[in-house]
């Protein structure tokens, strides 16, 4: 190891400088690395102790982190391996001419896997292990520009096509291939959606902190496997691309990898023009306690640093910016000549004897596979630490004058054939020049030393990446919906809320030998305001370290016990973090073969608002499990205000196509959705997750009533028939006066029931009462049944909605009223069969009582008995002298500004 002065500093006494680093070297060299390191440590703190004020450095030179001598060795074939590197290289730039050259514009990209093809290669041809008997399997999030450098592997391998290959974003009719990495879509290839940009880095730390919470509950046996995260270097500035790495460094996440690759440029110019992205990203990742190895210079510097002997090279490399490095790959070796090593004597001559293309040649570090190997070789046997790799590699590597560290690079999905050939020869692929205009894929044959070197380097690392399992091994029992008996009966005098009827649940699923030990609670934060601290003592809050203090609580029934085996995912105020967590556990099943069943509550409005891109990831990746949105809707969460109370979660849960969105008001509406959830997703192993939205207000709850199982799953059944206008009561002959239907859920559908007693006692008005579960799924269902009675126009029978199933042949116009934003009842207009009248909390939240803050929403039973009487009187069964008197009895303002607007 070359220790020096380092020539950025003022040296009062470059003499006695001297003699320290000589001491340095000296025991480097007699003692090893661990002596000198310990020397040094005990230096600083005698300093610091003295009271000198020493700064601390967190980013080191701008030089590869492991020197030439301690580089690992790759046994690979390198010739092999380039020219299987080549032709993935060229196949995966034809798959984007090609689309790009039919008419359409599919878009694409070639540049990002053009600066990552070395990254991708080394790690696949020695280090990935796929699932096999021997093993249980890395995971990878590979980097989603870079798809088609993964599609042009596997096409080698035999495992795509060149039809497929050839229809590359071209997935509607069949047999296409996905943009980007989508488990959804290619549900037996990809295993991590990543191309939403810094979702990636925060799901793949909080997975790997998932397995050893596995490991430490006894679910999963400790073994060597990682989880490779890929990703930009531009990516970084995503707030969840670094937003955790603290984390990871804290729990000392030894099965987790990084890898950046830096190519210096953004989508649409430099990351960091004016500075260095690698140094930027080095001090982050020290001080969160990584594990950080720079490769940035290729093997052809070390000659060059090997000489630099009075550090004026790396001075250099440390002054240039990131910019200027761009410019040197873009202009060429004349340019580089002048403007990078002309600046010192020194460094002018050390590349006197060089070429313009010699200097050229110099290569970066990530394309280098050497000490690609090297790097990775050190990561996975790290210890105690993650690692991230810092890689620089050329944006466009091998696109030339095309697009090579060009600003406008990631948009180039077009070459001339000129730029073709140039690719075509620069990496000797043999397409004959005839040929070569075609853009024709190349295959050397199944047979070729390429192809099974590749499948031979595979075959010893467990078979092909990426592989993803559909469905677990296991299937399970789930407790039947006897078993949540008291849920199902009233509360009688006692007041409860759905928060709790939850909790109790929950409690009654941890108790089932199959189903509890699966069952993965998570809390962002605020267990106790949801009512879950009994949890705590229970079952623990997991902490990999176990709990090294008495908790100050120690004394109480229900203290806060922290447990390396600890059930509990309690995560701080990071909901991004606890859903990345839920992630972890709701596709445990694909990625483990092991089922979970994790159960993530949150303040609803901190949920679907704030996670919505991972929300939406989690449908992509086939993800099972309960989300619960607690203090749910807009009046229920009184006194919290505007950024707390949640009016229009249900609107933006129902547009993922997998997720079901439920707003129950009692306990059995939500010990059937639990149930029918559990059983849909660990028995049936459907792929789908659940939200349901919870209320923190107490009140009695009744008993189901009979039959109702079937219509709290779709999403709506009759509470209560009045005897009047329902379907049964029409049938026996009792229907006779004004009758309305009032259909509501969660909070507000109490609001509902008293309005009905108002119509009755106030106006005579009866009413039936439809308790809606879900209007999403109505929706769902409504949406459904038309479009397939579009396709069917000869059929004997019509799908009837379910809505206009239940309400065909009720008497009187309907009003839906609603804790959420109208749009949310309004879904199901289109197949209610009468007159529809739809209230709710549209605008922002207020700071107040509940009962003030139904009034100012006009949700409460005056403003809902009130939108009857309108409706009745439209009907002509009332008059508009009933809407006035309604007006002035139940105290209602017509000058009142609209709540949505104020």
């Amino acid at each position: 190891m070359n220790l020096m002065q380092d020539p950025t500093r003022n040296d009062l006494d470059p003499t006695e400088t001297q003699e320290w680093l000589e001491a340095i070297q000296a025991v480097l060299g007699n003692d090893g690395h661990e002596r000198a390191h310990y020397l040094l440590e005990s230096m600083i703190e005698a300093a610091r102790r003295s009271g000198g004020n020493l700064p601390f450095r967190l980013t080191t030179g701008y030089y590869n982190t492991i020197p030439p001598g301690q580089e690992a060795r790759s046994p690979g074939d390198q010739a092999m391996e380039w020219r299987i590197r080549s032709i993935i290289r060229w196949n995966a730039l034809a798959m984007v001419v090609r689309a790009n050259r039919r008419p359409g514009d599919l878009g694409g990209h070639i540049a990002s896997f053009a600066s990552a093809a070395t990254l991708y290669d080394v790690g696949f041809n020695h280090f990935w292990r796929a699932p096999s008997a021997n093993h249980p399997g890395d995971l990878l999030y590979i980097q989603g520009h870079s798809s088609p450098g993964v599609y042009a592997r596997a096409f080698l391998e035999g495992r795509i096509g060149e039809a497929e290959l050839d229809r590359l974003r071209m997935e509607v009719d069949g047999g296409g291939l996905s943009s980007y990495p989508h488990p959804w879509l290619m549900p037996e290839f990809w295993q991590t959606p990543t191309v939403s940009m810094g979702l990636g880095p925060i799901m793949a730390i909080y997975q790997a902190r998932f397995w050893k919470y596995l490991e430490h509950r006894g679910l999963m046996p400790k073994t060597d496997r990682k989880i490779w995260c890929f990703m930009g270097d531009g990516e970084t500035d995503e707030p969840e691309s670094l937003g955790a790495i603290t984390l990871a460094g804290r729990e000392k996440l030894d099965n987790l990898v990084f890898v950046i690759n830096c190519n210096l440029q953004r989508l649409d110019g430099p990351v960091r023009g004016n500075g260095k992205i690698i140094q930027e990203l080095e001090g982050a990742f020290r001080g969160a306690g990584w594990n950080v190895l720079k490769v940035i210079w290729g093997s052809y510097w070390d000659p060059l640093l090997a000489r630099d002997h009075k550090g004026v090279l790396r001075k250099l490399m440390m002054e240039t910016v990131d910019g200027e490095y761009q410019n040197c790959k873009a202009f060429g070796g004349a340019y580089t000549r002048e403007h990078f090593f002309g600046k010192y004597p020194e460094t002018r001559e050390m590349v006197a004897s060089m070429s313009d293309e010699d200097i050229w040649r110099l290569n970066r570090g990530g394309h280098d596979p050497h000490k690609v190997y090297a790097a990775y070789h050190a990561a996975v046997n790290t210890e105690g630490m993650p690692t991230v790799i810092l890689a620089k590699t050329v944006k466009g590597y091998g696109m030339g004058k095309a697009g090579e560290s060009l600003n406008p690079t990631h948009q180039t999905k077009k070459l001339d054939n000129e730029a073709v050939r140039a690719f075509r020869d620069r990496f000797a692929v043999p397409i004959p020049d005839e040929k070569v205009d075609e853009v024709p894929y190349f295959h050397p044959g199944p047979d070729s030393p390429e192809v099974q070197y590749m499948k031979a380097r595979r075959e010893a690392l467990g078979g092909s990446l990426p592989q993803r399992r559909p469905k677990a091994d296991e299937v399970f029992e789930v407790p039947a919906l006897s078993a949540f008996e008291r849920l199902l009966k009233s509360s009688g005098e006692r007041e409860i809320s759905t928060t709790m009827s939850f909790v109790q649940a929950l409690n009654i699923i941890l108790r089932d030998k199959q189903i509890g030990p699966r069952c993965v609670p998570i809390v962002a934060d605020e267990a106790r305001t949801f009512g879950m601290e009994g949890l705590f003592r229970q079952i623990g809050i997991y902490a990999p370290e176990g709990q090294k203090y008495k908790p100050v609580d120690a004394d109480q029934l229900m203290y806060y016990r922290e447990d390396q085996a600890g059930q509990v995912l309690q995560e701080g105020i990071t909901e991004a973090g606890a859903f990345s967590s839920w992630i972890a556990a709701a596709t445990s099943y694909s990625t483990n073969n092991l089922p979970m069943l994790p159960f993530f509550i949150f303040y609803s409005m901190f949920g679907m608002q704030r996670i919505g891109d991972l929300a939406w990831a989690a449908g992509d990746m086939r993800a099972r499990g309960f989300l619960l949105g607690a203090t749910a809707g807009r009046t229920t969460l009184n006194g919290e205000g505007l950024q707390h109370e949640d009016g229009h979660s249900h609107l933006l849960a129902g547009n993922i196509p997998n997720c079901h969105a439920y707003d129950p008001t009692f306990s059995f509406e939500v010990a059937v959705i639990l149930q029918d959830g559990m059983r849909r997703m660990m028995a049936e192993q459907e792929d789908a997750y659940w939200y349901i939205t919870l209320m923190n207000e107490n009140y009695a709850h009744p008993d189901m009533p009979e039959g109702a199982e079937e219509g709290i799953v779709k999403g709506m059944y009759l509470l209560r028939d009045s005897g009047a206008g329902s379907q049964e009561g029409k049938s026996k002959g009792r229907s006779k006066g004004a009758h309305v239907q009032l259909m509501g859920s969660g909070t507000i559908l109490r609001e509902v029931i008293a309005a009905a007693e108002l119509l009755e006692k106030e106006f005579g008005v009866t009413s039936d009462i439809w308790s809606c579960t879900s209007f999403p799924e109505l929706r769902r269902d409504g949406v459904d049944a038309d479009r397939w009675n579009r396709l069917h126009p000869e059929a004997k029978s019509k799908r009837v909605p379910y809505v206009r199933q239940l309400l065909e042949g009720c008497s009187g116009p309907a009003i839906a009223a609603t804790d959420y934003v109208r749009q949310v009842a309004d879904q199901i207009r289109e197949w209610v069969p009468m007159p529809y009248t739809v209230l709710g909390t549209d605008g922002y939240g207020r700071s107040d009582t509940r009962s003030n803050l139904r009034r100012f929403f006009e949700v409460d039973r005056y403003w809902i008995a009130h939108a009857a009487i309108a409706a009745l009187a439209a009907e002509g069964k009332k008059t508009p002298a009933d809407v006035a008197r309604a007006i002035r009895e139940f105290g209602i303002d017509p000058d009142k500004p609209n709540p949505a607007t104020v």
